[in-house]
């Protein structure tokens, strides 16, 4: 008899402007199916920092990983995934799939512009570490609500304002390596209501890596406002990533 592949962890890897908590509801709801779930601090420093990061987290999960990534976060799993034999499957939410050579910027200038882009600051660091960046970009408190999460509760988009960690600057201009979705199988969430990644630069990316695709009609803080979708996208990979078929359908976790 085949032996049956051990069940994946989930690893999801947050972007800008938010934090590990951004997941809460997809970690629940992957808790309840039986799954195993990391959710690591994303750094924001940049882009081969927090690569690296992410990557010592990967490799030091001794069972097979679906990535995933939201924003930013897609930026760093294709970077850090690329030789990460563990990983399976790697899933995108609203999130960058940068070709290697490719830079943050260089996505966000490609298209219309966006309502992001006149809602942010830059603000220099208090004080210098030697090594660290020199400044971090913001989104200003009263514009967050509609650029980020508009199709959430007030309350909830008035903490995210100004609880929102910032990204170091010069994470946005930092080029990719290798891209993993050159070489692992990949899925992508693309929220249409967007108003911080644009939804169209978000179809070209899941073409351009020939992802499976699922539209999801939420803001970029889609992973709060529809948390059942983004998940069910995610087992959608747990399942075919390692051949698992319907376990699901049979009760067993993954």
């Amino acid at each position: 008899m085949p032996s049956i592949p051990p069940p994946p962890t989930i690893v999801l890897v947050h972007g800008a402007f938010t934090d590990a908590s951004s997941w809460a509801g997809v970690i629940n709801l992957l808790h309840a199916a039986g799954s195993t779930v990391r959710a690591p601090a994303n750094p924001l420093r940049g882009l081969t920092h927090d690569a690296a990061y992410i990557k010592n987290v990967v490799r030091d999960i001794g069972v097979p990983v679906v990535l995933v990534g939201h924003g930013y976060g897609g930026a760093v799993i294709t970077h850090a995934a690329t030789d990460a034999d563990n990983v399976v499957a790697l899933c995108y939410v609203a999130a960058f799939g940068l070709d290697a050579g490719e830079c943050v910027l260089d996505i966000t200038s490609r298209f219309p512009p966006m309502p992001v882009d006149d809602a942010t600051f830059t603000a220099d660091l208090p004080s210098q570490l030697p090594g660290g960046p020199d400044s971090e970009l913001y989104i200003g408190k009263e514009r967050f609500p509609q650029v980020y999460a508009a199709d959430l509760p007030p309350h909830v988009k008035n903490v995210m304002s100004v609880a929102q960690r910032p990204i170091a600057h010069s994470a946005l201009t930092s080029r990719s390596g290798p891209p993993a979705w050159a070489s692992k199988p990949s899925w992508y969430a693309i929220a249409i209501a967007d108003r911080m990644l644009n939804p169209t630069a978000q179809r070209f990316m899941a073409q351009r890596m020939a992802a499976t695709e699922h539209l999801l009609d939420g803001s970029h803080a889609v992973v709060l406002s529809q948390p059942d979708a983004v998940v069910a996208m995610i087992r959608e990979a747990a399942e075919q990533g390692t051949g698992r078929g319907h376990g699901d359908e049979r009760g067993q976790p993954f």
